[in-house]
């Protein structure tokens, strides 16, 4: 796993050159958002050694096994830390994959159940340490993403991936299928992608592929593709 120092408050780990889990610095603690594929406890601590301070927190954008993968192992090693994800997909981590009424989307699949209790379940606008919780659902029923107000830095999750240049969830290439493939609601992932690029933020880190400085005008078109594709996004 290497370690990526985006900003002074933002490490980015990436496992294989394409998975990512972020450090996020506050003053004498680290915020872990997602925890990559099992087995990646060992690595992420050493990561938050090297930096010195201790992680107290795992916020995790959505329960896909890539991003909540080590979540268990890290819980054990770290028993006094608190978990944090969005109430929807909560249910997911608890392997319950029942649809509210109204919702509609893909089959579910690729997600991990987990043993490790969650301690805070947020909501759009509730505050992470200084990140802002973002919702943005779409690829998964309950996606969030994480707005650094300290920089304008935003942690999108899978609402984004950047391994072909910036391109929205739920968006369809032959070159570049995964985007679609892998997002259950392909209309609610554009709306998302159009809520987080309207932030305007300074960075746009992903879960997977590297980080894009000044994203802005990268965002805005993948949200014209995103709404070319599926035009019906653009009515709530």
């Amino acid at each position: 796993m290497q370690t990526i120092t985006e900003t002074a408050n933002l490490h980015r780990l990436t496992r294989l050159g394409m998975f990512n889990s972020f450090l996020v610095r506050e003053g004498a603690e680290l915020t872990l958002v997602d925890t990559n594929f099992p087995a990646s406890a060992t690595p992420i601590l050493k990561a938050a050694s090297s930096l010195g301070v201790p992680i107290t927190r795992i916020a995790l954008t959505h329960a896909h096994f890539d991003h909540v993968g080590s979540l268990d192992e890290l819980a054990k090693v770290l028993p006094q830390v608190e978990v944090i994800i969005g109430p929807r997909e909560a249910r997911l981590l608890r392997g319950d994959f029942s649809l509210d009424p109204g919702e509609t989307g893909k089959r579910l699949f690729g997600f991990k159940r987990t043993n490790t209790a969650v301690h805070r379940t947020v909501n759009d606008g509730d505050r992470v340490g200084s990140l802002r919780v973002i919702d943005c659902p779409g690829h998964t029923p309950g996606h969030i993403a994480f707005l650094d107000e300290r920089d304008g830095s935003l942690i999108a999750g899978d609402s984004y991936m950047t391994q072909k240049g910036v391109i929205a969830a739920g968006v369809f290439s032959v070159l570049f299928p995964m985007p679609a493939w892998f997002s259950w609601n392909l209309e609610l992932s554009a709306r998302s992608a159009a809520k987080l690029a309207a932030l305007k933020p300074t960075r746009l880190a992903v879960g997977h592929g590297p980080t894009v400085t000044s994203p802005s005008v990268a965002m805005d078109d993948a949200v014209k593709l995103a709404y070319r594709q599926h035009p019906a996004a653009r009515t709530p």
